[in-house]
């Protein structure tokens, strides 16, 4: 009502957008508001200088201006959609704010000036207000919340380190625990996101956030790849007592409250040891020495993963910078997580926002309705908030029948009730009580969607202008381009954007094989840090959607967690090649192309298990790879094509000393 008052108090035609904007903008901690803020100001403005670019010179051809304004909207829903981060703001509102405007002038081209100019006020004192009111009314700060969520996910992943090392706990919840430090991690990501824009003081530094993401991101596949070996070794009887010890002591520095325990040994002297307990690499390598070389190793590198966590994590407690140049050399710092993107699900929901506001000007031009254009901005509206779900026809149809509430309470408060009031402290008074309870659903997750179409339609429906007007056909006229418009946007989306969620799990599936394929045959230093961050964020997409249908996410999540290994298996190999002799460089050529061709393969059928010819190529690599090569080199060499032999055929028999030829 803040934000209504003053746009009212400077005049304003339209102050009711001021209202939306309040309750778009709104989230329970400040500093989420204000970075939305932030970036819709942006979007706001970039919307605003297209419109104003679009309609003077298109006005005169209706049908091209529909077109360009549409394919705005559609590129702007594409880059949005690509973009999983709360920047997607800028795209959105970019691009219906433009049609918010554009649309508006097209009847009075030369006032498109004024009229972006009132929109973009109106907007801005929505967004100002909702951002002031969050950071002085009881502000919840991001910083107080993503410490509490860091401490509650280091201690997750340390125990569940524990029990993957044990190699006795249950199997369903591993795969549990696997699943929430994924969605952990994820939601991890977003918060950070808000940091910059904290309003506590007290913000946390953002590289080390990325830093300590970057970290426990690790942590997945090199549990799950030393689970596997454990494993693997007790199957095969090969374990010794001193590598029994030395996981027994792992475990035990692991345990909550035990760092400090003079008893539990330091982490940089067990990494030391395991060292010291890889298999000497001389001839010909054992299978069983490979698997304990490949455990030793990650067993090392999962120590010291955990190591810096904690040294960040008493870092970001303290707020203090690097104490320790240490450990701000091991932090292999990216400028942004990469994440999962379809491009797919990307065009197809740009496909269905511009479809809509093509039939929707289309109709409007044809039948020449005033309101037309208030049915293809709330149309290009709820196409663009909701084309990011992958059935997103039923959250539209819940904003349909949140539209026709409004309508019918709107008809209350027009004709009844407004008629009445005489000033604005009466108007408060009695529309307080409907939007506080709209500002609580909203809150909800269950009825978002039912009060984002009370919240686009009331305020506009009711006739919160300038000046109240009590005109039946102006209600009617609005109402029905409210109804008109949310209308099109279902039939558009269900026909055009609905996928479902187990064909979305199998594209994200898909994508992990097309993206193995590419890497195997790829140039260059491998990024593997960003490789495992995309790997993982599909984790966290694909556990909602198997869910929701009911199924098990247990074995898909194991299946992606292999794929992430043999990636990162991939990667060693290339980095060996880059570094090898002729003769070695042809054969982990040959290796990476059979790799390529079977994920391949496997992304055209769906499926397809590691042939035989693979396999012995594996088997002959790993008894002649880096046999000339240094140590170092032979042992990344090993480590490698270990790792590709378990990941890809965990279920064949142990490789033979000498393989066949290629």
């Amino acid at each position: 009502m803040i934000a209504y008052y003053i746009a009212l108090r400077i005049g304003l035609n339209r102050p009711y957008w001021a209202i939306i904007t309040c309750y778009i903008v709104s989230n329970p901690l400040a500093g989420a508001v204000a970075s939305k803020a932030a970036f819709r100001m942006i979007g706001t403005i970039i919307g605003a200088i297209v419109a104003i670019l679009l309609v003077p010179n298109l006005v005169n051809n209706p049908e091209i201006l529909s077109l360009a304004l549409a394919f705005w909207l559609g590129l702007c829903t594409y880059l949005s959609l690509l973009d999983r981060t709360p920047r997607a703001y800028i795209a959105l509102l970019a691009g219906y704010t433009a049609g918010i405007i554009g649309f508006s002038a097209v009847n009075a081209p030369d006032t498109i000036f004024t009229i972006a100019s009132l929109r973009v006020q109106e907007i801005m004192i929505g967004i100002f207000t909702a951002t002031a009111v969050h950071g002085l009314l009881l502000p919840q700060s991001v910083t107080v919340q993503l410490r509490g969520r860091i401490r509650s996910i280091m201690a997750d992943a340390e125990r569940w380190s524990a029990d993957a090392l044990g190699g006795e706990g249950h199997l369903a919840d591993l795969d549990r625990d696997r699943r929430r430090l994924a969605i952990d991690l994820n939601e991890l990501h977003q918060l950070s996101a808000h940091v910059p824009y904290d309003t506590s003081g007290r913000a946390l530094q953002i590289d080390l956030l990325r830093a300590l993401q970057d970290r426990l991101a690790m942590l997945l596949p090199l549990g799950s790849a030393i689970d596997d070996r454990v494993t693997q070794l007790r199957v095969l009887g090969s374990h010794n007592d001193e590598i029994i010890a030395l996981i027994k002591d792992v475990r035990a520095w692991l345990s909550p409250n035990d760092e400090m325990n003079p008893n539990i040994r330091n982490a940089e002297d067990m990494v030391r040891q395991a060292r010291n307990l890889e298999p000497m690499l001389a001839g010909v390598v054992s299978w069983p020495d490979a698997l304990r070389l490949s455990m030793l190793d990650r067993l090392a590198n999962l120590l010291e993963t955990h190591a810096v966590c904690r040294e960040i994590q008493r870092l970001l407690d303290a707020g203090g910078r690097y104490r320790s140049l240490g450990v701000r050399t091991k932090l292999p710092f990216i400028k942004k997580r990469p994440l999962h993107r379809d491009h797919g699900i990307a065009f197809r929901g740009a496909l269905g926002t511009t479809l809509t506001v093509i039939v929707g000007c289309t109709f409007w031009i044809a039948t020449a309705w005033p309101e037309g254009s208030n049915a293809v901005v709330i149309a290009s509206i709820v196409c663009a908030l909701f084309s990011n779900l992958d059935d997103p026809a039923p959250v539209a149809r819940r904003v349909f029948y949140g539209t026709m509430f409004a309508i019918v309470v709107a008809a209350g408060y027009s004709f009844v009730i407004l008629p009445r009031v005489a000033d604005f402290v009466l108007l408060i008074a009695v529309l307080a009580p409907f939007f506080l309870i709209l500002g609580f659903l909203q809150a909800q997750q269950r009825y978002a969607s039912f009060a984002i179409g009370v919240v686009l339609s009331f305020p506009g429906i009711v006739g919160l202008n300038e000046r109240y007007d009590s005109s039946f056909a102006t209600f009617a006229n609005a109402a029905a381009a409210q109804l008109a418009g949310v209308l099109l946007a279902v039939i558009t989306l269900d026909l055009v954007r609905t996928m479902g969620a187990e064909r979305a799990a199998h594209r994200l599936i898909r994508a992990g094989w097309r993206d193995l394929a590419n890497r195997a045959v790829g140039k260059g230093e491998p990024a593997t840090a960003a490789w495992i961050s995309r790997m993982l964020d599909r984790v966290g997409l694909l556990t909602p959607q198997l869910l929701s249908i009911g199924l098990d996410p247990s074995v898909p999540l194991r299946d992606v967690l292999r794929d992430t290994r043999i990636g990162i298996s991939v990667d060693e190999l290339r980095r060996f090649r880059t570094r090898a002799k002729e003769r070695d460089v042809k054969l982990s050529t040959i290796v990476l192309r059979s790799v390529h061709d079977h994920f391949r393969l496997r992304t055209m059928l769906g499926t397809a298990d590691a042939d035989a010819k693979l396999l012995r190529r594996l088997d002959l690599a790993l008894s002649q790879l880096g046999r000339t090569a240094n140590r170092d080199d032979r042992r990344l060499a090993i480590l490698a094509l270990t790792s590709l032999r378990r990941n890809l055929a965990p279920t064949a028999e142990a490789p033979r000393a000498k393989g066949a030829k290629p």
